[in-house]
């Protein structure tokens, strides 16, 4: 308050008494305006809005509000008229900003330009980080991505500065890792193209994955829906120490959950135990909440945030966060769906050793590879710790025996773990520093050391490792462990495990995200189909003959007939990309009939014009055979709430009926009907 006073005083000597009144109140408003990042000087923080609405919806619920709640309700179009029941309601929801990675970012801007709209409503920004393989270190490996993906870096890029979308480089770092640097702060409601968005929570931010359509919506100025969602509440007591690390919390949350526990909500951080975990530890967290399924995950504002705002060269953002930090962390007194309590003092880091395991399951005992890296844990934080011990091994003469790679989660980072010697130590010590980049994580990584089908070990301080996913290889066994182990002793092991929807496979398919057709051949290729247990091998009904998924599938559109596919639990796990959507929908499909679904790839579904249904009755899965005849009956009354049927009919010339469940709203049934959420997009544009 004195220096705001002095700013006041001096402008009035300076001034003189009659252009007093004017300027000093230009000044101070001045000194009110916080921009939102250093590269959107004119975009402002409006905390001021977010406080009303906030105060709008507590009025009208009479009762205390959780952060999530804060933070989602506080950007409601309308939170004067808002229909809000937690996992019932849809929400109709102003974000903030949007963020895109360079592979789901092609099929986003291909869709934006197809609106015919000449700047994007919100702050937007691309980041070049899923395209760029792992061969030999991060300069060649750099340099060799800029020559092959050429042709796509040019029009991100070029479309990026033509509809005032920022763009990042390829070599810039880490989607996730860009955000906490430079965008996310606390209260901000960002969606972004990628799964794994919800990092910024340990910043204080909802930031929520979602598919490209979802984000033209938002880019548009297109209020954006999102199902109310519940609220699991884990109170953190106790301290971290010793070799537990905040990776460790996530796991156990994970154990508790399950991979599809936290389907529908928000999980929200909360208690004393908070305040030993670090800013990077907090969104270590949150990136791996879509591990169980969650809309996302956060923290409440502290400390450790505004420190690392002001480390970060945001002094101006904590200061201003800090000032409104009541609505920055939950009412005293608000209720969660569901309640977690760990006591980080008694938590155990998820290590064990795996020779037993892996003699008794014939695994090989040898690590091959140990990799430091991925969104997950890429931070200066987590390069230091793994830095230290390789200092120690270096220090009793000692060297890594097995391959050992490193990825810095983004430019800053990479130069400033060079400028304290932390690259030189663990490259000393036998690693290999990879670029900027998401790399092996996503299986951009053209491993030579073995070959494909041989048995192996690998040891990762990544997200996930169902089958093949860092080097293609499904007899390679991956271990997901913390930073801090892997240049000493990787023998290590996690039971969190995923499987992904298998149409959104990365690798080498990433180089096809704007082209259609191409990554249509990706449909469904990892699937097993129950009637031989085989991967990519499903019976053509019109010929007899089995072949591969896409090639079936092409088949029946060439002939004109429609086919659906019929899946188990949590259909579309792990998956923000909208191409598991849009393939079936390019080759034919008309619905997808499952156990569940997760809650992105459902979202991504309606917005491409299929329907996405579940069995009332999840046993009458077992009623459909490969070779049936399924109608679905009821479509041209489609309603909210009402449920369909599927006249199933056998190749024995049998048939019975079955009810199907939609979370079909009133606007997802008029995408349906316009068979896009795109084609209703310009539909309204005519009649406006």
């Amino acid at each position: 308050m004195a220096t705001y006073c002095l700013t006041a005083a001096r402008l009035q000597l300076a001034l003189g008494q009659g252009a007093r009144r004017f300027h000093v109140a230009a000044a101070l408003n001045a000194k009110a305006k916080v921009a939102m990042s250093h590269f959107e000087p004119n975009s402002y923080i409006n905390y001021d809005k977010l406080r009303s609405n906030i105060d709008i919806v507590r009025k009208r619920l009479n009762r205390p509000l959780t952060l999530s709640e804060k933070i989602v309700y506080g950007h409601l179009d309308d939170p004067a008229g808002q229909e809000i029941v937690r996992g019932r309601t849809y929400l109709r929801l102003r974000p903030d900003r949007v963020a895109m990675q360079d592979a789901t970012a092609q099929m986003a801007m291909l869709q934006f330009i197809s609106s015919g709209l000449p700047k994007v409503a919100v702050p937007s920004t691309i980041h070049c980080d899923h395209l760029i393989e792992a061969q030999i270190g991060g300069a060649q490996d750099l340099q060799r991505a800029k020559e092959v993906n050429h042709e796509v870096y040019n029009f991100l890029a070029s479309a990026g500065a033509k509809y005032g979308v920022g763009f990042w480089k390829p070599g810039s770092g880490i989607i996730h890792q860009i955000i906490l640097e430079n965008y996310a702060y606390p209260g901000v409601m960002l969606i972004g193209t990628d799964s794994h968005t919800p990092n910024g929570g340990g910043l204080g931010c909802i930031c929520i994955g979602v598919g490209g359509a979802d984000a033209v919506d938002v880019m548009a100025g297109i209020p954006w829906e999102l199902k109310c969602p519940n609220v699991i509440g884990v109170k953190l007591t106790g301290t971290l120490a010793g070799w537990t690390s905040p990776k460790d919390v996530i796991l156990k949350v994970a154990g508790i959950l399950t991979v599809k526990g936290g389907t529908g909500a928000i999980v929200e951080y909360h208690g004393p135990g908070v305040d030993s975990i670090s800013c990077t530890g907090m969104a270590t967290i949150c990136n791996m909440g879509a591990e169980i399924g969650a809309t996302t995950s956060v923290f409440p504002f502290n400390h450790r945030m505004k420190t690392y705002l002001e480390k970060t060269g945001r002094g101006e953002i904590a200061a201003l966060a800090n000032e409104n930090q009541d609505l920055l962390v939950p009412d005293s007194g608000c209720n969660y769906d569901q309640i977690i309590e760990i006591n980080l003092s008694e938590l155990k880091p998820h290590i064990n050793d795996i020779g037993s395991v892996a003699e008794k399951n014939g695994w090989p005992l040898d690590v091959k590879v140990g990799l430091i890296g991925s969104c997950t844990n890429s931070s200066y934080e987590d390069m230091g710790r793994a830095a230290s011990l390789a200092k120690q091994a270096l220090d009793k003469g000692l060297k890594c025996k097995a391959q050992f790679t490193v990825t810095p989660g983004s430019e800053q980072i990479r130069a400033t773990i060079e400028r304290d010697g932390f690259a030189k130590v663990l490259r000393d010590v036998g690693g290999v520093v990879l670029a900027n980049a998401c790399g092996p994580c996503i299986g951009q990584w053209d491993r030579r050391d073995i070959k494909k089908g041989e048995k192996n070990t690998i040891v990762t301080s990544f997200n996930r490792n169902f089958t093949a996913r860092n080097d293609a290889n499904p007899a390679t066994h991956a271990f997901v462990t913390s930073p801090e182990p892997l240049p000493s002793t990787p023998t290590m092991e996690t039971t969190l495990r995923t499987s992904e929807c298998s149409s959104s496979a990365a690798g080498p398919w990433l180089k096809f995200r704007g082209h259609l057709d191409n990554i249509s051949n990706n449909l469904l290729i990892g699937a097993v189909n129950i009637e031989n247990d085989a991967v990519n091998k499903i019976r053509n009904l019109l010929t007899g003959e089995f072949g591969g998924v896409p090639d079936v599938a092409r088949h029946y559109k060439k002939h004109n007939v429609s086919w659906v596919v019929v899946g188990d639990e949590n259909y579309g796990e792990g998956s923000s990309r909208e191409h598991a959507a849009l393939e079936p929908r390019h080759l034919g499909g008309r619905a997808i009939i499952v156990k569940s679904f997760a809650r992105i790839h459902e979202t991504n579904l309606k917005k491409q014009g299929l329907l996405p249904l579940t069995f009332s009755n999840p046993a009458d899965y077992d009623k459909i055979c490969p070779d049936d005849k399924i109608s679905i009956v009821g479509l041209k009354s489609l309603a909210p709430g009402k449920p369909l049927k599927a006249v199933i009919k056998h190749s024995d010339g049998s048939s019975e009926t079955i009810e199907l469940n939609h979370t079909f709203n009133e606007t997802q049934i008029e995408w349906f009907q316009a068979g896009s959420a795109l084609n209703r997009m310009k539909e309204l544009q005519k009649c406006a």
